[in-house]
């Protein structure tokens, strides 16, 4: 008789149980990826770095048939993530790629917060709505945002924006020059 193949499947749990699911299963020697992120939380009075789970109330599994009692008893855990009663297989594929993913985002997070901008620095927006506009630093307010000079239709426009959707770039990737001021 063939040993039963174990395969990646995607857990539902309960809110903010995350690591704990994924420290039990592993407890119980079942295989769990919960990919996490580190973030920069911040309150009135403190500032802190913190893991998230990227996926809310998820966990995965490598697991076999066998393993479904056990994991399913595990304090937390909801239920599989399951199409017609029957657990989904999440391709190993997609696992790889969640998992670079979340090393690139780690590093993504490091180079930019260790990236020195100063005003007058052409940068380009990395992410939300104006993602690909580029333009130049115009200064740091005193909660790390910055203010970027952006050329539309003849005009500079001054946004206001999260450190972390920015990166620096070369001169030549821009024409915008800062006005006189």
């Amino acid at each position: 008789m063939a040993q039963a193949e174990k395969q990646w499947h995607a857990l539902y749990v309960r809110a903010r149980h995350e690591k704990k699911v994924a420290y039990q299963l592993d407890q119980l020697g079942i295989e769990a990826f919960l990919p996490v992120v580190t973030c920069l939380k911040v309150w009135s009075d403190r500032k802190k770095k913190v893991e998230e789970p990227l996926f809310k109330s998820y966990v995965f599994v490598h697991s076999c048939e066998k393993d479904y009692m056990d994991i399913i008893t595990v304090y937390g855990v909801v239920r599989f993530v399951s199409f017609e009663r029957k657990a989904v297989v999440v391709p190993e594929s997609q696992i790889i790629a969640i998992k670079k993913y979340v090393e690139s985002f780690c590093e993504e997070q490091e180079i930019l917060s260790k990236a020195n901008l100063q005003p007058g620095q052409a940068v380009r927006i990395i992410s939300g709505p104006m993602k690909g506009l580029t333009g130049r630093l115009k200064a740091i307010d005193k909660k790390k945002r910055l203010e970027v000079y952006i050329e539309a239709v003849a005009q500079y426009i001054t946004v206001s924006i999260d450190r972390a959707k920015v990166e620096p770039i070369a001169d030549e990737e821009t024409h915008i020059r800062l006005p006189d001021q």
